[in-house]
């Protein structure tokens, strides 16, 4: 347990370290998200019926995505989730990005332009920055997008508030960033759960939770890393002008700058991955197996340390964050499901589950870049400077959330 305690204490300072390292921290934001997190773990563990609100409201995101799927199926068939005209022998392999996230983008892209054609989006944001400014003080547009990376993907949060990222300031933008980076999408929730199931039960709860809990923690690690004025003042200066002429204008403006997205998005992801595997091709020229991911496992090696994880297992745990981080969390939950969690303790099995909750990883930084490319061109050198550091504090965050989630487990509130 000191081991947890003493990340949960690290891990903030961290972040401020390798940040800018400016004294204009905001303490009743640190505190506050600090706070939230801590109550959100306690809440969730002593109180059941909370996780099946969370998933209550993640049915909604699913139906949606099932939508999305019926309506790509019938484009592309089965490459797009319609049935399998053959056995599938490897648990996920149909599911292929292009075909069944990428039309997600486009559909989410145009209910945000027809929410925000009808005035909906804008009373949403200001209810938010009601609420947020009382408990964190930080703005609607922030609160609101940081939020819905609970339910929604990378770029399908920061979608629902479009009109406002153009004017938000680099520490806003940030903090979105780092959520969507903490945390992983309510339509990819079901796939992982169903390859945690066999050695994690209940594993959909976990996961909820390990996504809730990262969003306070992600506020934080992104506050400390980059301070900056995040007052919900700055509403009164956001009147964004409504260009569409009606609902259906709306609804064609969202579809054509969705597709936009998409190939931006695809492009970009195929570049990162072919530089991983050319870098990795090039390090097999050396003695020794090495590969870009074992290397950042010795760099991961300290930090799973610090979540509670035990000295002989601590490159067990490593590796599979090193694998998370540069290909992706799906194919770490893999690994980690195709070998039962072997060389880790129960209480391991716990913390890591919820340290590879997150979107942190070269893939997703594709897709994240990618998308807000194409949302925000004009701030384009801008949102590439803060990727890198996005990366950083979502994994500082949800290993935060890996470290309380240790200091539960072995307590004996969390188990598997």
């Amino acid at each position: 347990m000191f081991q947890s305690l003493l990340g949960i204490l690290v891990f903030p300072v961290l972040a401020w370290v390798l940040g800018s390292r400016s004294k204009q921290v905001s303490w009743r934001l640190a505190l506050g998200a600090l706070g939230l997190q801590i109550g959100l773990a306690i809440l969730f563990v002593f109180t059941p019926g909370l996780r099946d609100l969370l998933a209550a409201l993640n049915s909604v995101v699913l139906t949606l995505d099932q939508s999305t799927t019926k309506a790509a199926g019938f484009m592309f068939g089965y490459l797009a989730g319609a049935a399998l005209p053959f056995e599938e022998i490897s648990p996920g392999g149909s599911f292929i990005v292009a075909f069944r996230v990428l039309p997600l983008i486009m559909v989410v892209s145009a209910i945000s332009a027809v929410l925000f054609h009808w005035g909906v989006l804008q009373r949403v944001v200001a209810g938010f920055a009601w609420l947020l400014k009382r408990v964190m003080g930080i703005s609607g547009p922030l609160g609101f997008s940081a939020s819905s990376t609970l339910f929604l993907g990378i770029i399908e949060a920061p979608l629902i508030v479009k009109p406002y990222l153009q004017k938000m300031r680099s520490s806003e933008l940030l903090a979105l960033m780092t959520c969507a980076m903490a945390t992983v999408a309510g339509t990819v929730m079901v796939l992982y759960a169903s390859v945690l199931e066999p050695v994690l039960p209940n594993a959909m709860g976990h996961i909820l939770v390990a996504s809730a809990v990262s969003i306070p923690a992600a506020l934080l690690m992104a506050h400390l890393h980059l301070p900056g004025e995040i007052g919900a003042e700055s509403e009164e200066k956001m009147e964004i002008k409504v260009e569409s002429q009606s609902t259906m204008d709306a609804l064609m403006r969202g579809t054509r700058e969705g597709l936009e997205m998409c190939l931006q998005i695809a492009a970009t992801i195929i570049v990162l991955f072919a530089l991983v595997h050319f870098f990795n091709a090039g390090l097999g020229l050396l003695p020794g197996e090495l590969t870009l991911e074992r290397m950042v496992a010795w760099v991961f090696a300290p930090i799973v340390w610090l979540m509670g994880i035990p000295a002989k297992e601590v490159m067990v745990a490593a590796e599979l964050m090193g694998t998370k981080t540069v290909l992706n969390e799906f194919v770490a939950y893999l690994n980690f499901a195709s070998t039962s969690g072997a060389g880790l303790s129960e209480t391991s099995r716990v913390i890591m589950v919820y340290a590879m909750c997150g979107f942190a990883n070269l893939g997703s930084l594709g897709i994240l870049v990618g998308g807000l490319d194409a949302i925000i061109p004009e701030r384009r050198k801008e949102v590439a400077a803060l990727s890198f550091r996005a990366i950083l504090t979502g994994t500082l965050a949800t290993c935060s959330t890996g470290a309380l989630i240790g200091v539960l487990a072995h307590a004996g509130l969390v188990s598997l």
